[in-house]
């Protein structure tokens, strides 16, 4: 398998596209292991005792730094901006003993360009046609999708103590193998699954998630059950206040019954417990950093879980897993309540066994709080039974030389153009799209600086050179000239974005280049991360793979362990839509759904 310029290799090797000048900096207080060093919970200070001039600097300094900074000084010059530095630059460091506590930058992003984007007239949302039919055991009532769930529950044939008992158990029973469980919270999920019953036997039934179980990635806090962001340095933080998208699910009638595994920070598979496992192959990682959450839906513990994307956290564990997730616009969901990897780039997900699931989960999810400044009103127009004809996708033939899923991709263009709708191709121009990584790496560096100046990141189990210790550290060295020059390409590329959606209603594209998830490729898919667009992922067939895919590079020289026969894994492709437009995404993630019948498919080893 080539490694291609991917998310994995540009942080491995250090090379942050836009780095700049460093200025050493004085090691903080440790970071109490309740609080978090960014906005979600805590201080991002260094919480160190610093003179206002900063670190002392002679001329060596800066030649030393030159390297980095990528200029050339004369050593007159460099004696002179030593001689200078306390009064030019020494203000800047007085910063490090403020206490910023939950404060987001003052930059919001908003990804709306003038007259882009397709918010809709109306918030409407039809389901899919219903015919009533008995309830089946607990084998198949595992795996079957919220939508189908809902109904029954709506109509008393199952009971929410029932789907939670069913979780619960599953849960326990299937951590040995897939770890992918950091919390089960039981006592509390029991006692809402039996007032969600009383109320719907009372005829309050709040709506199609009310009683249904669900899990929760474990960086959204949950009011007296542990929040660890699946990082040792805070697996005993236990938060006061559920996040916004907690509230808004538990006010909706839904059941939280665990926090499940994500890697370290919100970086891959692994966390403090060890990895998490792929359902469709244990030899496997399950992909990062919603890794928990893929996996428990796709083995049937749970009938749907939250996740999260900065970079490609949805996409890629929904694809080794074979699930539908739903990145939405950025701005649609608060994140109040969630670790902080990017102010600019995070955003929370519906990850599920249908594409309808998804709608539902999002409608009861969206609209600001009050309190997440990057948040906007928005409206969601679904319907579960329109169809695609007349509809345009925009198809990038350049992409499928580079995806694996090469036959899914072609396949689910031709399944939508058997269903009416038109084939539109696009080229998208050359762009420095790998810069684009410096905005969310320099943010994550300063959301967990503490974490980084204290040393208590030598606690994280990866200390590999794609992990955060390391990653955090070299992005010391971004310049905020250089982090402000990226933030004016993020909008370059976000026009480029609205110019290749202007003639097409979504855009069709892989979900995996060369076993890394396509959204978080340092390319063209990779910068609607950063730009803020949308993005649905839909199961769409079968590759099959002879080496263990990762999100983890293989040792320098070295290659992951071969799988000898080669195994026949689910693969995905990723419709890109118009801003706060999902629904349109859902309309033809849902024509794919049904052409291709992989909703339908589970992983063997779980009933």
């Amino acid at each position: 398998m080539t490694e291609r310029k991917s998310r994995r290799r540009f942080l491995a090797e250090g090379a942050l596209a836009l780095a700049g000048a460093a200025a050493a900096s004085s090691a903080g207080a440790a970071p109490d292991a309740g609080t978090a060093p960014g906005p979600a919970a805590g201080s991002t200070t260094s919480g160190a005792p610093a003179d206002a001039a900063g670190p002392h600097v002679t001329p060596d300094t800066f030649a030393q730094a030159e390297k980095l900074m990528r200029v050339s000084m004369s050593q007159d010059q460099r004696a002179l901006a030593a001689d200078s530095w306390d009064l030019n630059v020494g203000p800047f460091f007085a910063r490090r003993d403020f206490p910023l506590g939950e404060e987001a930058p003052g930059m919001v992003w908003n990804p709306v360009l003038h007259g882009t984007g397709r918010m809709p007239r109306r918030n409407r949302l039809v389901r899919s046609t219903w015919t009533a039919r008995k309830a089946p055991g607990d084998d198949e009532l595992a795996f079957a999708p919220v939508h189908v769930l809902s109904r029954w529950v709506q109509a008393r044939q199952v009971s929410s103590v029932r789907l939670t008992e069913l979780a619960l158990a599953r849960l326990e029973r299937y951590q040995p193998q897939l770890n992918c469980t950091i919390t089960l919270v039981r006592e509390q999920a029991l006692a809402e699954a039996e007032a969600a019953d009383r109320e719907i036997a009372h005829g309050k039934y709040r709506g199609p998630l009310h009683g249904i179980p669900f899990g929760a990635k474990d960086l959204l806090d949950s009011a007296g059950v542990r929040t660890t962001w699946g990082a040792e340095p805070f697996r005993n933080r236990v938060p006061k206040e559920d996040a916004t998208v907690i509230a808004r699910l538990r006010a909706a009638g839904a059941v939280l019954v665990a926090k499940l595994s994500l890697g370290a920070l919100a970086l891959n598979d692994v966390w403090f417990g060890g990895r998490t496992n792929n359902p469709w192959f244990l030899e496997e990682g399950s992909g990062g950093s919603s890794a928990g959450s893929a996996a428990s839906v796709s083995a049937g513990l749970v009938p749907f879980a939250i996740g999260s994307e900065t970079f490609g956290s949805t996409v890629g564990p929904c694809t080794r897993c074979g699930l539908t997730g739903l990145r939405p616009t950025f701005g649609r969901v608060p994140r109040t309540g969630a670790m902080t990897l990017s102010w600019s780039h995070d955003k929370l997900s519906a990850m599920t066994r249908s594409v309808e699931d998804t709608a539902l989960v999002l409608a009861a999810i969206s609209g600001p709080d009050g309190k997440d400044l990057s948040t906007l009103p928005s409206r969601l127009d679904f319907d579960a039974t329109r169809g695609v004809k007349g509809m345009r996708i925009g198809f990038v033939p350049a992409w499928l030389e580079k995806g694996e899923g090469r036959a899914a991709v072609s396949g689910a263009m031709q399944a939508l153009e058997k269903a009416g709708a038109r084939r539109v191709d696009l080229t998208f121009p050359a762009l420095p799209w790998p810069a684009l990584a410096t905005l969310f790496v320099a943010e994550a560096a300063a959301s967990f600086e503490r974490l980084t100046l204290s040393g208590e990141d030598a606690q994280l189990r990866m200390q590999v050179r794609d992990a955060w210790p390391n990653v955090l550290r070299q992005a010391r060295f971004i310049s905020a000239v250089d982090y402000v020059q990226a933030d004016r390409l993020r909008r370059a590329a976000a026009r480029v974005w609205s110019e290749q959606l202007s003639g097409v209603d979504v855009l069709l594209a892989p979900s995996l280049v060369d076993g890394a998830p396509a959204s978080a490729l340092l390319d063209e898919p990779a910068c609607t991360n950063s730009t803020g667009h949308p993005c649905l992922v839909v199961p769409a067939g079968f590759v099959t793979i002879d080496r263990i895919r990762s999100d983890w590079l293989p040792p320098p020289g070295g290659q992951h362990p071969p799988v000898s026969p080669p195994r026949k894994m689910p693969t995905s492709v990723s419709l890109i839509g118009h801003l706060w437009d999902e629904g349109t995404l859902c309309t033809v993630g849902l024509a794919l759904e049904r052409a291709l019948g992989m909703a339908d498919e589970h992983p063997p080893g779980f009933r």
